[in-house]
């Protein structure tokens, strides 16, 4: 299977450095045409995206949208017919590239790519899905540039490759049967690599449910089996300790606590910690590099001190478990995202232990069910962080949960991460087969495809499919 080609020729590409002597390199738009067919007058209203999880799908099946995408006027859309290739000139270095099953209208921020010979527009999808590929199209025209904000936030700033800069990019153009000999060959190896991805996809989640439970059980029944129990009163925890006190939040912490009489210590031109969003992880962790003047950020975002809890407040942060315990804050004060709940510990209960009660399973669904406002925007209210009602253990109690739930935390954690390493081992085993397949590093020509059981390809960032975010989404309207 791994046998060479003959001959090779030089072709001196970012991606790819030689092609077998017999294939050609051909500019894009010598292979492609850009279809230029209009939605005016409208031809249809079915409006298609691009998605890195799901291709081109109509948006009313995107994952977690659903319903139609209101707009008002579909007349400066374009059409894609059924066997184009999709491409999001904004993001195709990332990989927004599909090949569309559907006829629709699309935003004048894709170029639907029409083949211009009897070739295979799978093989060019494999292609365009290449990493190397896309990276070796950054420098191509506009690229991409990086903003950034007054708050200290980087936003990136995806300006657009024209369709004249990507036109005069070279691809390799096989004959048309090897063309079609890579495409099965490929199917049928990314197919197993796809199985042995979600098989570690799965175990991640599982050893994230594990991690939970953990949590979960410490923190409401404790971690001695033998305890006498008491009943609540509470239907969402009919029993806990008998030595534990049953109370609400708001009795032994403060939601929303000022930072005033710390604040006076400081000069407009201090620099503390400024924490984006994007910079609170949903295992607890926070990365302190932003640091910003307090005069920059003192109004117009949330307000912490060093030891607080914060919780995002938004969907779908919160019920991602976005938050943190403040210890390791590098600077005694801090502000961020305006979407965030800060809590500061009383004397009864321990921060990291109350960090641990905004993580279980209890906080974040009853948190999901009181949320309000609309589609996308719902927020977790003050209030029901505030009456939530929990068991509390005496102090010593908590440091030994605590200990617990660091130390069956932490050997998860090496599990999980063992895993990652194994993901990506299979993602680079993935890429390497497609481009030595694509560009003849390897002769496949006289390969036996055997049946086997199809997996369709898996969004490659994990975080979208590890760690439940829905940040990978790659569709980009104008």
């Amino acid at each position: 299977m791994n046998n060479a080609y003959p001959e090779y020729q030089s072709v001196n590409q970012k991606w790819a450095k030689e092609i077998p002597s017999h294939w050609r390199m051909e500019r894009l738009k010598l292979v492609f045409g850009l279809r230029k067919e209009t939605n005016n007058p409208i031809i249809t209203d079915n409006i298609l995206s691009l998605t890195a999880k799901q291709g081109v799908v109509p948006y009313a099946e995107k994952e977690g949208i659903g319903g139609n995408k209101p707009k008002a006027d579909l007349t400066k859309y374009n059409i894609c017919r059924e066997g184009d290739l999709l491409v999001n000139n904004m993001n195709v270095v990332s990989g927004a590239a599909g090949v569309s099953r559907y006829t629709g209208c699309v935003s004048p921020v894709y170029y639907p790519l029409v083949l211009r010979h009897e070739d295979n527009v799978w093989y060019y999808h494999y292609i365009f899905r290449l990493v190397t590929f896309q990276r070796s199209l950054i420098g191509l025209g506009k690229g991409i540039l990086m903003h950034e904000n007054d708050n200290g936030t980087l936003t990136s700033v995806r300006m657009r490759i024209s369709m004249d800069y990507l036109g005069n990019v070279l691809l390799p153009d096989p004959p048309r049967a090897e063309q079609d000999q890579i495409v099965r060959f490929l199917d049928w190896k990314v197919s197993e690599i796809n199985k042995l991805i979600g098989i570690r996809r799965k175990e991640i989640q599982e050893l994230k449910a594990l991690k939970a439970a953990v949590i979960n059980s410490a923190i409401t029944r404790g971690i001695d089996a033998n305890a006498a129990m008491k009943k609540t009163g509470v239907y969402y925890l009919p029993k806990v300790p008998a030595s534990w006190e049953v109370t609400k939040l708001k009795r032994i912490c403060k939601v929303g606590a000022s930072i005033n009489d710390l604040l006076r210590k400081h000069s407009d031109q201090d620099e503390v910690v400024f924490l984006p969003m994007e910079n609170i992880s949903e295992d607890g962790e926070i990365d302190c590099s932003i640091k910003q003047p307090i005069a920059k950020v003192k109004t117009g975002f949330s307000s912490f001190a060093k030891n607080d809890v914060v919780v995002a407040k938004i969907t779908p942060c919160f019920e991602n478990g976005k938050g943190a315990c403040l210890d390791k804050l590098e600077s005694d004060i801090g502000y961020g995202t305006t979407e965030l709940f800060n809590l500061r510990a009383g004397t009864d209960v321990l921060p990291e232990y109350l960090y641990f009660i905004t993580m279980t399973k209890l906080f974040r669904i009853l948190g999901e069910g009181q949320m309000t406002g609309s589609a996308g925007q719902k927020r977790v209210p003050a209030d029901f962080i505030k009456d939530f009602t929990i068991g509390l253990p005496p102090i010593d109690e908590q440091q030994e949960i605590v200990d617990y739930i660091r130390s069956e935390k932490g050997r998860i954690d090496r599990l999980i991460a063992t895993k990652h390493e194994q993901l990506k081992a299979l993602k680079e085993f993935k890429s390497s087969v497609v481009s030595d397949a694509v560009t003849g590093k390897i002769d496949v020509r006289n390969v036996t495809v055997p049946e086997y059981e199809h997996f369709d390809d898996i969004c490659d960032d994990d975080s979208e499919s590890d760690e439940e975010s829905d940040e990978t989404e790659i569709d980009e309207e104008v």
